[in-house]
């Protein structure tokens, strides 16, 4: 004689949310778990004053800075994988905010990347828009400016490597600070007033 298992009712109604658990396959894993070592071998690549911009923790940033040193293939991929692990306890989203700040792929420091571009090509082109930024900017250099655009514009027409061309871009951007750096600024500024 075979006995039919009861079932508890009160057991039913907790499997009727099954609707609540999202469910992930292991493949969809697998790719999440190489996304974030992937996100680590890039975070390898960074220098000691990147990765202290970024705020890891320590443990990982201990993994990161001895997989820095380690030049065995073995041993590198061990440190890689090792880091993805810690990797599944740090939010990604900063990261790979940083990351593409860093490849140029932010949109603010790529609009001000061009204005710069813009500004140093007018002011090759015309006088009168050197004119302009001098009154734009009182506090400027003069001298250096108009030494720098004759240079420049003398460099070009001899067909001469960008030396002077680059350094009036450097001076441009010390005119125009980078929009990233004036948020670190403010946030760095509120931080010694607590």
């Amino acid at each position: 004689m075979s006995h039919k298992p009861q079932s508890d009712p009160g057991l039913e109604a907790d499997f009727d949310d099954e609707d609540d658990i999202e469910y992930v396959s292991k493949s969809q894993l697998k790719r999440e778990m190489n996304a974030l070592q992937a996100l680590g071998v890039a975070l390898m690549e960074l220098s000691k004053a990147q990765l202290k911009k970024l705020n890891l923790p320590e443990e990982l940033q201990t993994a990161i800075k001895d997989a820095q040193k380690i030049t065995a293939n073995g041993a590198i991929k061990r440190q890689r994988q090792y880091i993805g692990r810690l990797m599944r306890d740090v939010d990604p989203a900063p990261i790979q905010a940083f990351l593409a700040s860093l490849r140029g792929e932010n949109s603010r420091q790529t609009a001000w990347f061009h204005q710069l571009e813009r500004t140093r090509d007018e002011l090759l082109a015309d006088d009168q828009a050197v004119a302009a930024l001098i009154t734009e900017h009182p506090q400027i250099d003069i001298q250096q400016l108009r030494q720098l655009v004759r240079n420049a514009r003398t460099e070009r027409a001899a067909q001469k490597p960008p030396k002077h061309f680059r350094a009036l871009f450097q001076f441009l951007k010390e005119l125009y600070p980078e929009p990233a750096l004036l948020e670190k600024d403010a946030d760095e500024a509120e931080d010694d007033d607590e």
